[in-house]
């Protein structure tokens, strides 16, 4: 199962410091842990989606520090696409794959895939168990999605406006944070419909 699916900044942004990461969309699937943890049980509603913040925040962070050594080691210059140019943007990517140890910041081990697209990170984290060219496959289609249908490349691409777009999306290629094989037909349908709901 997906425990969470985050849109962030893996780029400095003029209002944050050096090394923090801008969360634009982030998505939980399952129940809070804070709900069972007999640690945290005593927590507030307010709290326990605190913590639940702070720990899609521990991840974003990561991923952001996971993706600037990765575009340092390649050493290849970033390179600024305008809207239109998703499709180039998605194959020029930096992509990895990172394994959260049990209490940073989940309970139990997770494993994180990341796709660094230009200033953005769109980020999956997934059970330790999950397939993960299976997880790969949706983190791609999903990230195509969102660059394609919602155009977040370019200034003024206001992803926290799509949030509702983002959901729709997610209850189709992730619903409840399963993983789904997608076969060619289902696909295809696919692709009609989100084409067809980014144009309302």
């Amino acid at each position: 199962m997906v425990r969470c699916f985050l849109i962030h900044t893996i780029c400095p942004v003029s209002n944050l410091g050096p090394g923090e990461s801008r969360i634009l969309y982030s998505r939980v699937f399952g129940p809070n842990e804070a709900t069972f943890s007999a640690q945290h049980r005593g927590l507030s509603p307010e709290e326990k989606r605190l913590l639940q913040k702070e720990k899609v925040a521990v991840v974003a962070r990561q991923v952001q520090s996971a993706v600037c050594l990765s575009r340092e080691a390649s050493g290849r210059p970033l390179m600024e696409s305008v809207p239109g140019e998703e499709a180039l943007a998605l194959q020029e990517a930096d992509s990895g794959a990172m394994r959260l140890r049990a209490g940073e910041p989940f309970s139990e081990e997770m494993s994180a895939l990341w796709l660094g697209v230009q200033s953005l990170a769109f980020t999956l984290v997934c059970e330790a168990h999950e397939n993960l060219l299976l997880a790969e496959g949706t983190l791609r289609n999903l990230s195509r999605h969102c660059l394609e249908q919602l155009h977040m490349l370019g200034q003024g691409s206001e992803v926290l406006l799509k949030s509702d777009r983002v959901d729709a999306l997610l209850g189709r290629v992730l619903p409840h944070g399963q993983l789904l094989f997608l076969n060619h037909r289902f696909a295809q349908g696919l692709e009609k419909e989100v084409a067809a709901y980014a144009s309302k």
